[in-house]
């Protein structure tokens, strides 16, 4: 349930007020200056020492944001939020960019937006008040337990194990590029519970603590250095009936509804991810190239790329704000976000030659980062394999994939 319309404060009151709410308790963030090192990279490379400060910076403004009321503003009354649309989320994320707000991290994301709000609409009344509120607030931390090796861009396809025994259930596989995972108190994991039921309908939903006996986290060391993702092991890990989020075999429903989040979840400040146009422009004004014909022509079909890819991402927020989905806008503007990142980096490299892989100069290795990170965004949240599926089906009307196993047993299935 939204508030009624004679109930939805005015935007630009709104904004207002939480500008005035912002300025008591933080500084406006300072103006770049010469010295700022560049931070260029698509996911972070951080000692665990220095993910934790950083964790805890967040946190400590996430508690004060809830409690002030500013937090989970998108989600239903009846939930625990203010039930506001989309739109209000995105004016509390615009303000904040004035102000020196902690970065966030994929793991507060997913926190916050994803998982916090799959438990208040699909847990118990006992889950609610044990774990909605802590999750929204930040005073827990939550990864999300879908990728599984196995089963690359078919999520419904997993195979990790959730199988009963009395008030308890019995968890056994593995699951893959879980962010934030050795940082999180819970996982919200999807399990096969129903092996004989089609893939979409034997899958049921759990909240598991990830330090139960059992479950093994191993960082994943990417090619930029960065170790934010995780591989999780279970192996017998043993968690109580009371921890299931919805009904047995509707795990499916509860993951569709949390992924469906992402759409509404743009109220948190977001780190940039990687280099931008300008950024490049500057890099390229530094090694005297702007000049150069060939330099502008690329410099001038990235900045078109990306103001296509804001207002791709713009139309998708207006339709979330006025509580209609998206549909298949919302894959075009992750596809045009993987493609720009992509191409900085290739720019960059042609801007850099050698300098891409052996810079002295850290202002221009860190477009090393920014390069060998890029790849990697066109799997995370979805592949750009998956994105041009829906885009041919859906918008040009091209024959479906072949889905022959869509209402066979998982039992069924052909494994090779």
């Amino acid at each position: 349930m939204t508030q009624s319309l004679d109930t939805v404060p005015a935007l630009t009151d709104f904004q207002e007020e939480v500008r005035r709410w912002l300025a008591s308790i933080v500084d406006p963030r300072p103006a770049p200056t010469p010295t700022d090192k560049p931070d260029l990279a698509v996911f972070r490379n951080l000692f665990d020492e220095d993910e934790l400060d950083l964790l805890d910076a967040v946190r400590a403004y996430r508690r004060q944001r809830f409690d002030a009321g500013y937090g989970a503003v998108t989600l239903a009354a009846e939930h625990g939020g203010r039930g506001l649309p989309a739109s209000f989320a995105s004016a509390i994320a615009q303000a904040e960019r004035e102000f020196d707000v902690p970065p966030s991290t994929e793991l507060i994301s997913v926190t916050t937006g994803l998982v916090g709000p799959a438990v208040a609409m699909f847990g118990t009344d006992q889950q609610r008040a044990d774990y909605a509120n802590p999750l929204l607030r930040t005073d827990l931390l939550a990864c999300q337990l879908f990728s599984e090796p196995g089963a690359g861009s078919d999520l419904a396809a997993l195979s990790c194990r959730g199988v009963r025994e009395g008030d308890d259930w019995i968890f056994n596989g593995q699951k893959v590029w879980s962010s934030g995972a050795r940082f999180a108190d819970l996982g919200m994991l999807l399990a096969r519970t129903d092996p004989e039921a089609p893939k979409h309908k034997g899958i049921t939903a759990f909240l598991i603590p990830l330090d139960a006996e059992g479950v093994d986290i191993r960082p994943i060391r990417q090619m930029s250095g960065g170790a934010s993702f995780n591989e999780v092991f279970l192996q017998n890990v043993r968690v109580s009936d009371s921890m299931r989020l919805g009904a047995v075999g509707q795990g499916w429903k509860v993951a569709s509804a949390t992924l469906a989040f992402e759409r509404t979840a743009s109220g948190s400040v977001t780190r940039k991810k990687g280099g931008s146009v300008a950024e490049l422009v500057a890099l390229a004004q530094s090694l005297g190239l702007v000049d150069d014909p060939l330099v502008r022509q690329d410099l001038a079909d990235a900045y078109i790329r990306s103001e296509l890819r804001a207002a791709t991402a713009d139309r998708v927020a207006r339709a979330a704000a006025a509580g209609r989905s998206p549909g298949p806008a919302a894959s075009v503007g992750k596809l045009m976000a993987s493609d720009v990142l992509g191409r900085i980096g290739e720019i960059a490299a042609d801007l850099l030659g050698n300098n891409i892989t052996a810079a002295v100069d850290p202002d221009q290795f860190a477009w090393t980062e920014h390069l060998l990170g890029s790849p990697g965004y066109r799997l995370a949240g979805g592949t750009d394999q998956i994105q041009r599926n829906i885009i041919g089906e859906r918008v040009l009307g091209l024959p479906p994939e072949p889905r022959e196993d869509r209402d066979r047993p998982w039992s069924q299935r052909d494994r090779r």
